[in-house]
């Protein structure tokens, strides 16, 4: 495995450690009742009070807690081992972009001293770089593609000057915003998906991160937000999203032996 992709040892030495810490923290949970440290590894936050060591809150935090070891290895193992592909400055460019947007969306996790204002205008704007750069490497001819990024992300960038400014800014705003970054996203992946710089585990995890939020919904009904760490559902799809973020960038630079035929990524 290590052969397979280039920073495959560091990130198995990493997922490797946050695995242990998870187990401890299980242990820990099963002997003494204290969620305290598994909470904290897992949302990066100190434990909710009243929230009772049950076996469903126990299995709502260790989903979470392996849904981060496996993007830990999905995004720090690096592209595939061999020649990279000759690349021009856009797709240099955007792998950047993708690996930065992958970075801040963690940041939304890991960050809670900041205002909610500053991490989406953060994310908002860097996403917003994306579709640019997206755009470019993808080439002319996608103006819809085009257009809903740039409503989408951009619109949420100004949304958060605005905020930080202090003005109002009308409900439906943000809910058009929202709409047109789904509309994008559905788009690059269709566009992924008939494109073969991008592997088939690639556009699966793109498609999943998309429809998983709707899951997490009717998932999260039967919980009671006071009593259960709900938010362990969200890191789920946020982990999701990261990966196909970090995947897009690492498939751009893997090695394409047989350019003319569909890549395949390894899961």
């Amino acid at each position: 495995m290590s052969r397979r992709y280039r920073s495959a040892l560091p990130a198995l030495l990493v997922t490797g450690l946050y695995g242990a810490a998870l187990m401890v923290a299980v242990v820990v949970a099963l002997i003494s009742g204290d969620l305290g440290p598994l909470w904290w590894l897992t949302l990066f936050t100190t434990m909710t009070e009243g929230v009772a060591a049950t076996g469903q809150n126990l299995f709502l935090l260790v989903l979470a807690g392996l849904s981060w070891a496996w993007g830990i290895w999905q995004i720090l193992r690096g592209p595939q081992a061999g020649p990279t592909p000759p690349q021009d400055r856009n797709t240099l460019r955007l792998r950047v972009a993708l690996y930065v947007a992958t970075a801040t969306t963690w940041l939304l996790h890991v960050t809670e001293s900041l205002v909610w204002a500053d991490t989406t205008l953060i994310i908002s704007a860097v996403m917003w770089v994306v579709v640019l750069l997206f755009t470019r490497v993808l080439g002319p001819g996608r103006p819809y593609t085009r257009g809903a990024g740039v409503l989408g992300y951009g619109g949420f960038t100004v949304i958060g000057v605005l905020d930080l400014a202090g003005w109002p800014v009308p409900d439906v705003a943000e809910s058009i915003c929202g709409l047109a970054g789904l509309a994008w996203t559905v788009l690059i992946l269709w566009t992924q998906g008939g494109d073969d710089r991008w592997g088939t585990a690639t556009v699966a995890y793109g498609i999943a991160a998309l429809l998983t939020p709707i899951f997490l919904v009717l998932t999260s009904l039967p919980f009671r937000e006071e009593e259960s760490p709900v938010e362990a559902l969200g890191v789920v799809g946020s982990v999701l999203m990261m990966i196909w973020l970090a995947r897009s960038a690492h498939d751009l630079a893997a090695p394409r032996h047989q350019p003319a035929a569909r890549t395949t990524s390894e899961a």
